[in-house]
């Protein structure tokens, strides 16, 4: 089998037993991205502010692994409280273009650290 772990200092380091992502030939299974600056591994304030930095951490753990966001086939997004849904389609729209991934969200009763938004995704490197 072809895996390679995909590693970057711009996105918070592993806070457990798992790798940032891992790639099986062309797939990208991308962990769970949750809200921690990846400098100070302290996580950002109000669901505004995860929001972009969980984007971010994502986009960081994609160009390590050689691709975008746009490359994302599959996103899935954890939320504490599903009335932030709207402010996740808002804020997804400025980092993603048509077409988009397939998606889906969760409720969730908590999440690591006290975060209010997880994602993670599967994305497909063209060959």
């Amino acid at each position: 089998m072809n895996r390679a772990i995909i590693s970057t200092d711009k996105a918070p380091a592993a806070i457990g037993t798992y790798s940032q992502a891992v790639k099986v030939g062309n797939t990208v299974y991308l962990s769970g991205q949750i809200a921690l600056d990846p400098v100070s591994m302290t996580l950002r304030d109000g669901i505004e502010a995860q929001v972009v930095q969980v984007f971010d951490n994502l986009q960081a753990v994609c160009n390590a692994a050689g691709g975008s966001l746009q490359d994302i086939a599959k996103l899935n997004i954890f939320l504490t409280d599903l009335a932030h849904f709207a402010l996740v389609n808002e804020t997804m729209a400025k980092y993603f273009t048509a077409p988009y991934p397939a998606r889906a969200a969760v409720g969730v009763a908590s999440l690591p650290r006290g975060a209010l938004v997880e994602m993670d995704g599967v994305m497909e490197l063209l060959g």
